[in-house]
């Protein structure tokens, strides 16, 4: 390519944000391929995109699916010519299951906040949904960052905070309401709040069209279409799409080494050296470090001490993973696609899923899968119990919680069951978040050649971490840095 930049770079970590970034590099910004090496500590690449065979077909462990209402994913997919393969949820809705019952998640609610408290009779009393409509009544502007659900409990009570906000934020972050920030979150909540406009009314603008938060496109009750869902997954598993990347990069000759930890990264005359675990010295004038925050805070540690004190400030949460392989002839119908447990409930698992109800059959149909997730960040104490006791634990809520459905259908016997542990696998966006992460630019900001991506810094999901990640490819190739 004419006038493309030639220099060494090395990206550290090959989960999607490190791949993206490596991709970026060579395929938008001319880099050549040859000049960019990746390095992954483990012997894969995908992070939390991982799927193991499970009674003969690859399943999702990690992430199942990606939102495709943001621009970056879609775009990713369709550049590695995987978006004709996109799989949308079959319709199936997903329940609350609270109060011994299991209740339809309402439409119109954004993670929980609703924007038609009148969709949540039977889920909360009739006072409580009375208390869920905030319009119509006089609301002080927020002042500066608050928890989302000492936001919405301010706002519209405690209980759309313990049966709604909590299981979906539980989905997403395996936090809790009361700790995570309303900013970093939710900012055009947090937005409309800062102006005193009616979290209700704003929530019902936000979801106008698409349903909200687990949307369904099966009709509703009162004969509505309801929106195609904004997920979507891949045949063979979403953690395809890191697989497909790290493929796409060898293929155009970049250096991908896996089972290659970094365990130092230096400041130089001429750039940057990073120390591997075996004692090697790579030395490069630009690095992207792509790494979770508690290990970019350990590798940034001698090359900015003030960034790596405020990313190794970053709670994370621990998590599992349990699927069940069922013969598909043996299970009952499930009508639901799953469900979500709030914490207050006091379950072992905080969601489920019924794959086959949710995505249609997997192979040739003759396995059906199940999975639950367990731990979220300030109660971990599930996560001690070893894999099979973990396992039984979870089969036991899911059994109860099937036994709800209609013509009280009970689980056979599992014929494969398998475990997937996730330590330290989601930052939590605490109170402060979006301060902190303006620190750690900044901090970096002085840097050059240095930049960052991952999940720790604009959002969770797999689009904000591509975001991320092409964000720092563009600001390394610029000579400049992500720092606002």
């Amino acid at each position: 390519m004419a006038g493309a930049p030639s220099c060494s770079v090395i990206v550290v970590g090959g989960g999607i944000s490190g791949l993206v970034a490596a991709r970026s590099l060579v395929v938008e910004h001319g880099v050549p391929a040859e000049q960019v090496t990746l390095l992954e500590a483990s012997e894969r690449v995908g992070g939390v995109l991982h799927r193991r065979e499970i009674a003969g077909n690859p399943v999702d462990v990690g992430a199942e699916s990606v939102l495709t209402t943001r621009p970056e994913a879609t775009a990713l997919l369709a550049e590695l010519g995987l978006d004709g393969e996109l799989r949308r949820p079959t319709g199936v809705p997903a329940s609350v299951w609270t109060r011994g019952a299991l209740h339809p998640v309402p439409r119109g609610t954004l993670m929980g906040i609703p924007g038609d408290p009148s969709g949540l009779a039977g889920l909360l009393t009739p006072a409580e949904v009375e208390r869920a409509d905030d319009r119509g009544r006089e609301h002080t502007p927020v002042t500066g960052d608050l928890s989302l659900g000492e936001l919405v409990e301010e706002r519209l009570g405690a209980a759309v905070v313990d049966r709604l906000l909590e299981p979906l934020l539980g989905g997403v972050y395996a936090g809790q309401a009361r700790r995570l920030s309303a900013r970093a979150c939710l900012p055009r909540v947090h937005e409309a709040a800062s102006a005193g406009a009616s979290l209700t009314a704003t929530v019902a603008e936000l979801t106008a069209g698409t349903g909200g938060t687990q949307a369904s496109p099966r009709a509703a009750t009162d004969g509505a279409p309801r929106p195609a869902p904004p997920f979507a997954s891949l045949p063979g598993g979403l953690a395809r799409l890191p697989e497909e990347i790290a493929e796409d990069l060898a293929r155009r000759g970049v250096d991908l080494r896996l089972g290659v930890p970094a365990e130092a990264l230096e400041q130089t005359a001429g750039g940057w050296v990073v120390t591997t675990g075996a004692g090697e010295r790579l030395e490069a004038e630009r690095v992207v470090v792509a790494l979770p925050a508690p290990a970019a805070a350990r590798l940034l540690a001698l090359a900015s001490p003030a960034a790596a004190e405020q990313l190794a400030g970053i709670e994370t949460a621990s998590m599992a993973v349990v699927t069940w392989a069922y013969e598909t002839a043996a299970l009952p119908a499930l009508e639901r696609s799953g469900f979500l447990v709030p914490p207050v409930d006091g379950r072992a698992i905080k969601a489920a899923t019924f794959t086959a109800a949710k995505w249609g059959p997997v192979g040739d149909g003759t396995a059906s899968y199940l999975r639950a997730s367990l731990g979220r960040a300030g109660d971990a104490a599930v996560l001690d119990h070893g894999d099979d006791e973990l396992a039984a634990l979870a089969l036991a809520d899911v059994r109860e919680a099937v036994a709800l459905l209609e013509g009280a259908p009970s689980l056979p016997e599992p014929v494969a069951t398998h475990v997937q542990r996730w330590d330290d696998a989601l930052p939590q966006y605490a109170v402060g978040h979006v301060e902190r992460i303006a620190a750690v630019r900044a901090a970096v900001a002085g840097l050059p050649g240095l930049e960052l991506a991952g999940s720790a810094y604009d959002g969770v999901g797999i689009p904000a971490c591509i975001g991320t990640a092409r964000a720092a490819a563009a600001a390394l190739v610029a000579g400049g840095t992500m720092a606002p």
